[in-house]
């Protein structure tokens, strides 16, 4: 298993919240980091893990490390 760190930003366009593409980080500290860089210029910003096991291709639930801004209804809420 090997765990994946994870950052999505989310732009406002009109009324509607577009996602940009997600970016990856070596560590959970890089993904926080990115993640807090990015927020003052987005309409939201969440940061991830997620243990994926790359022989069978299957993952794990991810967990949230930090929610910032306006984020879709529903986005990995626990």
């Amino acid at each position: 298993m090997a765990t994946m760190y994870l950052v999505q930003t989310f732009k406002q366009v009109g009324k509607k919240l577009v996602a940009e593409p997600v970016q990856q980080a070596k560590t959970e500290d890089k993904a926080l980091m990115m993640a807090e860089r990015l927020a003052p210029s987005r309409a939201g910003v969440i940061a991830f893990s997620q243990e994926v096991d790359l022989e069978t291709d299957t993952y794990d639930e991810p967990r949230v490390l930090l929610r910032v801004g306006t984020l879709p209804p529903g986005l990995l809420e626990g």
